[in-house]
Order: structure tokens, then sequence, then C-alpha cells
């Protein structure tokens, strides 16, 4: 630094403490000025913040959002053109549910629709993808173009205004041990600052319809992701409930279980939620009685009594599928619960299940 610029910045320095520290006053800048530094203030702080937040909002994961931008400065060093793109949410659960619809297998229904929900999940996954690539070009980065450059600016002209005010007030104040022309070159400089920042702060404030065009295509972007993914998910949803209907429409298969052995049970045991069960006692051929000379029953229909919810079969149901209770026409199945419209849940022969309710003819009705 030469000499004269050592001189100037110790004058700054001299004047600044005086301020400070002596309260000295120094030349004041007119209020329209003002006005508009604090308008540019706050335009610098909003549009900091709305980039920040607009960024959370397509990226809201931190530690993702973390490692991407992590990514993507290696990537810039390696010279790769492609950078990783955000792990988006409806991808994650796509890939979840598109695995698990593959280990279900082609024959199972849930297996199907978690294949085309997962589909549709990474379809959404893609048309939030190219949301943040529409609202980094058409918005964020504008605004980070406006921060780096026209805000910077303004700062930078700012900053030298506010040098040359404080070498312009600290040789005012020393008017006749200054030399006239020095003096007369340090207000000339300040005036040019002054208006050099001002010009620069009134076009960054007239021009602010810009910033109007970029927050329009942030809402546009959005508009167009919302009608996509509705768009797709109302597919998904057309698939599923067709699904549905095919399921509800297609002929059951016949489920036979295999033999099972005979076994006895101590104290009779209550499975689904409570309900006693009556095992059937093994019954020997050769005998009606045991060694400990106790009388072995054989399985027959029971009747439970009419005071309890009822129903009896008219056609026989043979279970395809497990959880399904199995009768012949005419037996008597004790109610204990209403699925839906069309399923029952019931006991018969100490045994629990569900069965349709257009095999049987309801007795006593299940309690409202």
């Amino acid at each position: 630094m030469s000499v004269a610029g050592l001189k100037k910045q110790f004058y700054k320095a001299s004047q600044l403490v005086s301020e400070k520290v002596g309260g000295a006053e120094g030349t004041k800048l007119d209020d329209d000025f003002k006005e508009m530094e604090k308008k540019v203030d706050v335009t610098s702080k909003a549009v900091a913040e709305v980039l920040a937040r607009t960024i959370e909002y397509l990226q809201p994961n931190p530690a993702s959002r973390a490692k991407l931008t992590m990514l993507n400065t290696v990537s810039k060093i390696r010279g790769q053109v492609k950078n990783p793109g955000y792990p988006q949410s409806e991808g994650l659960l796509g890939e979840c549910m598109i695995r698990h619809g593959k280990e279900l297998g082609g024959e199972s229904n849930f297996g199907d629709a978690l294949l085309d929900a997962g589909e549709s999940m990474k379809r959404l996954a893609e048309v939030k993808d190219s949301l943040d690539i529409e609202v980094k070009q058409n918005f964020i980065d504008p605004l980070q173009n406006l921060c780096d450059k026209d805000l910077k600016e303004i700062q930078h002209h700012l900053k030298k205004l506010e040098g040359r005010r404080l070498d312009f007030d600290y040789k005012k104040k020393r008017q006749g041990r200054i030399p006239d022309e020095e003096l007369r070159q340090a207000m000339e400089k300040f005036e040019e600052s002054k208006e050099v920042a001002e010009t620069s702060m009134h076009n960054l404030l007239e021009t602010d319809i810009e910033q109007v065009s970029q927050l329009s295509a942030l809402v546009d972007a959005q508009l167009d992701y919302h009608r996509q993914a509705v768009q797709i998910l109302d597919e998904l949803a057309d698939k599923l409930k067709r699904r549905m209907r095919e399921g509800s429409s297609r002929p059951r298969r016949e489920y036979k279980p295999k033999p099972r052995e005979a076994f006895e049970l101590g104290e009779p045991e209550q499975p689904n939620g409570g309900f006693p069960c009556a095992t059937a006692p093994k019954v020997t051929g050769s005998s009606s009685f045991r060694s400990s000379d106790k009388p072995i029953r054989t399985p027959s229909r029971s009747m439970p009594p009419l005071d309890q919810p009822s129903c009896k079969a008219l056609y026989d149901f043979e279970p395809e599928n497990d959880g399904e209770l199995g009768f012949r026409e005419g037996d008597i199945i004790t109610l204990t619960n209403q699925i839906d419209e069309n399923w029952y849940e019931g006991l018969l022969h100490g045994q629990s299940g569900f069965f349709p309710l257009s095999y049987v003819e309801v007795l006593v009705p299940l309690p409202q």
C-alpha cells in the first residue's frame, strides 16, 4: 500500500473512533437515501431466507441435503457432468413396495398391488425431480444471482461510500491544515460514491418485477408438479379399485388341510380375543372309555343357546384360505363378530374363523 493509501486508512480510522467514542457527528445522508438503503437491506434479507427455505422445501431431509452438497462438490472436482440427485421420499417408498411385491409373487393380489403402487411412487419421485430442476433454474438460480451480483455490488458501493465519507469528514474538520485541493477531491469522491450507490439501489428497487416473475415461475412449477401427481395417483387409484373388483369376483381356490395328529388339551384355551374353545377329545375305535373310566365324547354338532348370537348354515362351505371357517348344511354357528357387510366371524366345534353371510341364515343377530 502506498503512503497516500496508508494516510487515508489512518484518516478513516481516526474519524470512526471520534464518532464512536467521542460522539462526533459525521456528514448526514438525506432521508431518501436512507429509505432506499433500508429497503435494500430488507430485500437482501428476504431473498437470502427465501432461498434457504425453498431449498428446505424441495429437499427437507437435512442429512441427505448435506450429503448431496458434498457429493456435488466431489463431482465438480472430478469433472463429472451429472451430479447425484436428492433421494426423494416417494422414490424410497416405491423401491420398498416393489421389493416386497416381487417377494410376494404374481399369485398374490397384495403383491401385484404393491408393484402397481411402487411404480406410481417412482413416477412421483421423477416428477419431484423435475420440480427440483425447474425451480432451481427459474427461481433459485436467478435469486442467487441477485444475491451474488446486484446485492453484493450495492453492498460494495455502500462500503466504499462509508469509507469516503469518513475520509471527507476527517479532512473537513481539519480544514486549513489540510490542503484545499485534497479536501475538494475528498468531497468529490464522496459525492461520486453516493451517486453510484444511490443509482444502484434505485435500479434494484425499480426492477423488482423480475423477482415477481421468478416467484410466478415457482408457483407454475408447483402447479405442474401437482397436476402430474394427481394424474399419477388417479391412475393408481383406478388400478387398485379394478384389482379389488377382480379379486372379489375371482373364484376361490379350494383349500384342503393336511391331516392333523390327534392331541389332548388340558385347560381350554381362549383364542380370538377370549372366546372359550371346546376341543374334541381323541376317540379310540375299540372302546368307549379310557383306562381312567372317564367317558369319551364323540364330536357332535352343538346347538348353542338361542339367547346368544347364532346362525344356521344353508349350504356347505369349504374354506379356501387361512382363517376361514368350514361347515356343513344345517350346522349351527355361534356369531362372534361381523367383519363387514358380507363376512362374519364365528365359532363351530371349538374352531373360530370367517365365513360369508350369503351361506347362512341368522337366527339371533349380533347386538348393535
